[in-house]
């Protein structure tokens, strides 16, 4: 019954909030535009709930800076000063209410993650898909901006089994704390390992 409630919550909240940060969101929009680049969004492919792919909508944060050799540059160095901000304040995402309105996220779930992460996974870390993705993952609960793989799992799968009304206000308050904590830990500078290459030689 809950999921049911959740998802009409999702679509309603999204809807309304989107509505209200318009003037904001055209705002944000010409100041990617300005200092990013065209295109303004940035879409990627995704792994959501049973792990069917779908796209997902950001603000752009880097640049398509290449070198010599035409191969773009690592991702830190071509995050502009806008997109570090936009990162660390988690702006960057408020595209994904649309992804939210169509039914493919929800505003509280697991990270939505590239589907190339699929075979990475321990078999208990799989129940993270029992669930739609979310804007605002369950690691907001944890106390550091920068989390682990492992770390971030656990607390995703935890939430997937235990799907209820009061986790995912815990963690909406818990929110707030992880916005802070972030902005002040330059969270838009750090750049995490990927999980294929962590796990590379195989899954333990």
């Amino acid at each position: 019954m809950y999921r049911v409630i959740k998802r009409l919550f999702d679509f309603i909240l999204a809807g309304l909030l989107f509505i209200i940060i318009i003037p904001f969101f055209v705002v944000l929009m010409v100041v990617v535009f300005f200092s990013v680049g065209h295109p303004i969004f940035f879409t990627q492919i995704r792994s959501g709930k049973n792990r069917k792919q779908f796209k997902l909508v950001k603000f752009r944060t880097m640049t398509d800076k290449k070198d010599e050799n035409g191969v773009l540059l690592p991702d830190e160095q071509r995050v502009t000063k806008v997109g570090r901000f936009m990162r660390s304040t988690s702006i960057d995402e408020l595209p994904e209410l649309f992804n939210i309105i169509s039914g493919k996220m929800s505003i509280i779930g697991p990270r939505p993650l590239p589907p190339e992460y699929d075979e990475y996974y321990k078999d208990e870390e799989l129940i993270r898909f029992r669930v739609r993705p979310g804007l605002i993952p369950p690691d907001s609960l944890d106390e550091t901006a920068f989390i682990s793989w492992d770390d971030q799992f656990r607390y995703e799968s935890e939430y997937a089994k235990k799907l209820k009304f009061g986790s995912d206000v815990k963690i909406f308050f818990h929110t707030f704390r992880m916005l802070f904590k972030r902005s002040s830990d330059n969270y838009g500078e750090y750049v995490r390992k990927p999980l294929c290459e962590e796990r590379k030689n195989g899954v333990k």
